[in-house]
Parts: structure tokens; sequence; C-alpha cells
């Protein structure tokens, strides 16, 4: 089965390509759960698909307009709008719900993230900023912050964000898989590779990381070898769709071009 552009950019998206190849920068598309709550006592089972986000999508808009200020239904009415690409009404969602609880931290979290999502990187900054204090810091806060200041071109910065969140949970795949297009970034491919290697071998780590590192392989000129990773442990019409995009944007690097512009997924700033 052949997949559309869109969909492999989805399956395949990395910020070493998009920096290297001139890509738009539009922020981070993950579905990870970075932030906790329920919006119940009993909630259902958390989706995870884009498909059964769109299905939840209807429960999750009434419960959120029978009571808009609860900030646990506001983080999962947009969660559930950021999965299914409504982004600019998932931040609104959550400006009116801030505004209702300025103090509440996960929900400033869920706002800052949903902000880098929509590509308003400085204002990201400024409220993730007061979603965590110096005295209790939150290792995923510390995490999206460097995805922004990645996005911001503040590359140093952010690799300091990713060392203190590692100082809290040593080896976590998300904060190294983004430390290492960090690195990607600023064209130290061989400590991206490491690093990614790293994020690889953890257990928990997800099938974004393979692909970033497949993406650094390749950028080194090792075709074959990121082919082979590229396909590792992936149904057969994904693992096609990804060395075909991989195959895609590596040319399009070798000759110098620019592809159009589109939406990559680009850090793991959780959701």
């Amino acid at each position: 089965m052949r997949l559309a552009p869109a969909r492999m950019t989805r399956l395949f998206g990395s910020v070493a390509v998009a920096a290297l190849l001139g890509l738009s920068l539009a922020g981070c598309k993950t579905f990870g759960d970075d932030t906790t709550g329920s919006i119940s006592s009993a909630p259902p089972p958390t989706p995870h698909s884009e498909a059964e986000w769109r299905q939840s999508l209807g429960a999750l808009s009434e419960r959120y307009k029978q009571n808009p200020a609860d900030p646990n239904t506001a983080i999962n009415y947009a969660k559930a709008l950021r999965a299914t690409e409504q982004r600019a009404q998932a931040v609104a969602v959550l400006e009116q719900a801030s505004m209702r609880n300025p103090h509440d931290m996960p929900l400033l979290g869920a706002y800052g993230r949903a902000l880098a999502d929509a590509g308003d990187y400085s204002q990201a900054l400024s409220v993730l900023g007061r979603a965590h204090t110096p005295d209790n810091p939150d290792w995923r806060i510390l995490n999206a912050q460097g995805a922004v200041l990645d996005q911001l071109g503040r590359h140093a910065e952010a690799q300091r964000h990713y060392s203190a969140a590692l100082k809290i949970v040593p080896d976590e795949p998300s904060i190294l898989s983004n430390l290492g297009l960090s690195y990607a970034l600023t064209k130290n491919l061989k400590m991206a590779e490491v690093t990614l290697r790293r994020a690889m071998a953890q257990p928990n780590a997800s099938p974004k990381v393979r692909q970033n590192l497949a993406l650094v392989v390749g950028l080194q000129g090792r075709f074959a070898e990121a082919e082979k990773i590229a396909a590792a442990e992936l149904p057969p019409d994904e693992a096609t769709a990804n060395v075909e995009y991989l195959r895609t944007m590596l040319a399009q690097q070798s000759d110098g071009k620019k592809p159009g512009q589109r939406r990559v997924p680009v850090f793991d700033a959780g959701t």
C-alpha cells in the first residue's frame, strides 16, 4: 500500500532533516501522555491513535461545555483537539482555562505545549516558565522548554535544559531523543547518533526515536544502514513509506534542493 505524503511525513518526520533542508519548523506533533489528570472519577481508557481521539472528541467536547473551568477537562479536551489537528482551538481552550486557574501548573504545562504545537514559541516559552519552579523542577517541562528553545535557535540553552531534565530522569528516551535532534541542528551528527542510540536502547522508547536515528545515520551517508533501521519493527506498508520518505529527503539534501513547505513532527514536547 502506498501512503500519501502527509501520512509519510507523520510517520517519519525529524527536526534534523527539517533544519538541514530548510523545511518549516512547525511545532511539536506528539501523542504521548505527559500530563496527568482525569476527566471524571472513572475516566475511559486514554486514546492513543488519531482515530481513537477523533472518536472521543464529541464526548470530551460535551464535558468541556458542561464545565469549562475544570483544568483536567480542559487538558483532555485540548489533547483531543491537538491530536485531530485543531491546534488553534486547543490553544483557545487552554488559554481560557488558564485564565480561570492561573496557578494550576499542569494546566500551564499543557497550555505551553499547545502554544508550541501551534508555532507560538515565544509565548510558549513564557507560559512554560510558569509551569514549574526552580526548587521543584518538572522534567517534562524542562524537556518541553528545551524543545521550544531549539525551535528558536537557542541550541546551547536547549541542551542545558535537556541536561537538567536528565539529572531528574536519567535515560528518559523522550529527552535523549530531543537532545540528539538538538545536536543534529548544530550539525554534530556523531553526537546526535550516539545520543539517539542511547535513547533507542531504552525499553520505553517510542517508534519516533528509531526514525530519528535512521535520519541521522542517513545524513552521514550510511544510507543502507539507515534503511535497515527505518524498516525494523514496522508493518510492511509503514516500513516502505518510511524508507521512501528517507530516500526523498536525503536525495533532496544531496541535490541542494529544498522541498516544499510541509508540517513535520519535530521534538517530543509531550501533550
